[in-house]
């Protein structure tokens, strides 16, 4: 099954920018053969690494390295593949490129080559979103969770409760073709016990892709609260280095600071914002508009307050003007000041954390209280890469098997739910995916893979 525009030969640049040891032009297409036959001089047994000179049209040498050829349809793509393998100078991939486009080749889109893997049946739709998300791992947890998907476990399993909805809901279609008949089909199949497995065993993967979303794209924190309460100390403590000025002086940080840090190899994005506070100066004013704009996109909200000073009315009116949907701490800084203990205690229904950012007393738990709000369990053994889109389709399943459940005395609507049950579910390899939803998945995707 291919696209329209398939049938092309393409080619990219298969290593990162700039210039390194070794640079990788990849070519997939029909043309393979006669490119290699026009660089190379003649085109090298299939996945035999060879060692030769790459020429211009005119013969005048443009590199000299490995060219291997894979005769589809046992390449990446399915399709014949070059490799090309030379010194990875910035110029001269992009010479030994143009040769390549020169040739009838045109260069490869973000993603192109995987989707093709994908069209032509290398990879499901799992495994291909999987190799993006090896690529971009950010944490030692992360690259092994992506690795686990490129290789098939996210959607083993997927692939295994999807035959057992299948199964079950031929079994009550066929059901249907009796309805005169006085025997309780679905009693007697166990229909209801069946759904109930189905639903334990969804309930597994849900948790293991939730962590694996988890591992992939972290968790976004944002630091509020007035000038000179510490959110700049906070920040520096959390990262472990002075990525922010901290100074008695109110309305030091005037725009939003952004650091990537990781706790137990799970990515933490946080931002610390300029002070909330009334102000004349106008360039202390875009500062706090950007930092209402940043808990726009934030889970959690960390609102430092001094402990010493407790929370007051300018503190409230920080918290009004906050998203509804966002999770929200009060973190009671300079307890080594104050003279207490760390703890998190929740009162009136909102959670309170002291800590010292200064000497790091309680920062361990804060750490692991974000963990908490976020789900995150210590056990990621067996965790799968998993995408928002992933979780969407899992819910949308779960709800059909509660559907189904509610529904077990009507034959026709728990077919029903269990076949919408069974397209959400494959929508996650694949089976049910509309192109334009393939388009911006593989849209995100490095030119070159």
């Amino acid at each position: 099954m291919l696209n329209a525009n398939s049938q092309d030969t393409i080619a990219a640049i298969a290593t990162a920018n700039g210039a390194g040891g070794i640079g990788i032009v990849r070519v997939s297409g029909a043309l393979c053969q006669y490119i290699a036959d026009q660089i190379l001089g003649h085109c090298p047994p299939p996945r035999y690494a060879a060692y030769l000179d790459f020429k211009q049209a005119d013969a005048t040498l443009i590199d000299r390295g490995i060219a291997i050829y894979y005769s589809a349809p046992h390449s990446y793509t399915g399709e014949d593949v070059l490799e090309l393998q030379g010194h990875g100078g910035t110029a001269l991939m992009q010479i030994l490129l143009a040769r390549c486009l020169e040739l009838g080749a045109r260069q490869a889109a973000p993603g192109e080559f995987t989707r093709r893997a994908y069209l032509n049946d290398k990879l499901d739709l799992a495994q291909a979103e999987a190799v993006a998300d090896v690529i971009n791992a950010a944490t030692t947890e992360a690259a092994k969770s992506a690795v686990r998907s490129l290789t098939g476990a996210f959607s083993d399993v997927v692939n295994q409760l999807l035959a057992e909805l299948i199964n079950l809901r031929l079994y009550v279609e066929a059901c249907l073709d009796f309805p005169e008949e006085e025997i309780d089909f679905i009693t007697q199949g166990r229909v209801a016990e069946k759904i109930s497995n189905n639903q334990q065993v969804l309930e597994n993967i849900f948790s293991k892709a939730q962590q694996g979303v988890l591992l992939r794209d972290g968790i976004h924190v944002v630091l509020i609260g007035q000038p000179n309460v510490g959110k700049s100390s906070l920040m520096n403590a959390l990262s472990g280095e002075e990525v922010a000025i901290v100074t008695p002086i109110a309305g030091t940080t005037r725009d939003t600071i952004k650091s990537e840090i990781q706790i137990n190899g799970v990515p933490l994005h946080v931002i610390d914002t300029a002070g909330l506070r009334d102000t004349e100066d106008e360039v202390e004013k875009i500062g706090i508009a950007r930092t209402y704009r940043a808990t726009e996109t934030a889970h959690i909200a960390l609102i430092l307050i001094d402990a010493a000073h407790g929370i007051g009315d300018k503190e409230k009116a920080i918290l009004a003007r906050l998203p509804h949907e966002i999770t929200k701490i009060w973190v009671h800084n300079k307890i080594d000041v104050s003279l207490e203990e760390p703890r998190v205690e929740v009162m009136e229904g909102s959670v309170h954390l002291f800590l010292s950012a200064k000497t790091g007393l309680g920062l361990d738990l804060l750490k692991t209280h974000l963990l908490s709000l976020v789900g995150y369990q210590q056990n990621t053994e067996g965790v799968f890469m998993a995408r928002a889109r992933h979780l969407d389709a899992l819910k949308k399943v779960r709800q059909h098997l509660v559907n189904a459940c509610s529904q077990i005395n009507m034959a026709e609507l728990v077919a029903e739910e269990l076949r919408l049950a069974q397209e959400a579910l494959s929508s996650i390899t694949g089976e049910f995916t509309p192109d334009d939803l393939l388009g911006e998945i593989f849209s995100r995707f490095c030119i070159g893979k």
